[in-house]
């Protein structure tokens, strides 16, 4: 699943991104009425209608063929290092276990020496799973921010064309995010903005053998982490 961390950054790009074609939208329509500070909301800059609708960016982003596509690219990208970093704790345990099974018996040279040796891989690993969680954190930010670059000006358009005054992203759960509760098929328009991006972009739908109810963007989730070096 997307991180905290991730989910705050996407986020805010997605707020950013649709302020931005609101914005833009609103300059390219005809001027109107003055408007109050208090209306002049970015995403609802330009907003017309009365209803009030929701959508999930993350589910949007993620639920789209393409998204789909992508993200599932990635997470086959990802598994030789996943394989790596599991031969590393794989191997760092063996070494553990070594070291409680067999410590009474070795000579004071040997015992210090299999112990640096756990603390050196150990080390190496620690630094080789966040390396790994990094790089793919970035690569989920690029495919998110890519895919959301060209649906941005899709859920503007369904907004407008559907007579709402203002679209809240719900992909964050209370407390997190201001809205408690609401109506999913009555407010909802993330299907069918995942149908109209669908339809524009062209990319089909994946295979019934590859495909999953709610793919989730892949992290690199490190092997159960080895346990702390012994003592000295």
């Amino acid at each position: 699943m997307i991180s905290k961390l991730l989910r705050s950054f996407l986020a805010i790009a997605a707020f950013s991104m649709i302020s931005a074609f609101a914005q833009t939208s609103s300059a390219a329509a005809p001027a109107g009425p003055a408007t109050s500070p208090a209306a002049s909301s970015p995403i609802a800059t330009g907003a017309t209608g009365s209803r009030i609708g929701t959508i999930n960016i993350e589910q949007a982003v993620i639920g789209t063929n393409e998204g789909q596509r992508d993200f599932e690219n990635l997470k086959k990208k990802l598994e030789p290092k996943q394989n790596e970093l599991k031969a590393q704790n794989d191997e760092l345990e063996g070494l553990q276990k070594q070291f409680q099974t067999q410590s009474d018996k070795l000579n004071e040279d040997a015992r210090a020496t299999l112990q640096k040796q756990i603390e050196s891989k150990k080390k190496l690993f620690d630094r080789s799973v966040q390396d790994a969680q990094e790089d793919a954190q970035n690569q989920q930010k690029e495919i998110f921010q890519r895919i959301l670059q060209k649906l941005a000006p899709v859920i503007i358009k369904h907004a407008q064309d559907g007579g709402f005054a203002m679209i809240v992203d719900t992909s964050n759960p209370w407390p997190q995010s201001p809205i408690l509760w609401y109506d999913v098929e009555k407010y909802d328009i993330t299907k069918a903005v995942v149908d109209l991006y669908n339809t524009q972009s062209g990319v089909p739908a994946p295979t019934a053998a590859g495909a999953a109810p709610r793919p989730a963007a892949p992290k690199p989730a490190a092997p159960k982490p080895a346990a702390t070096a012994p003592p000295k």
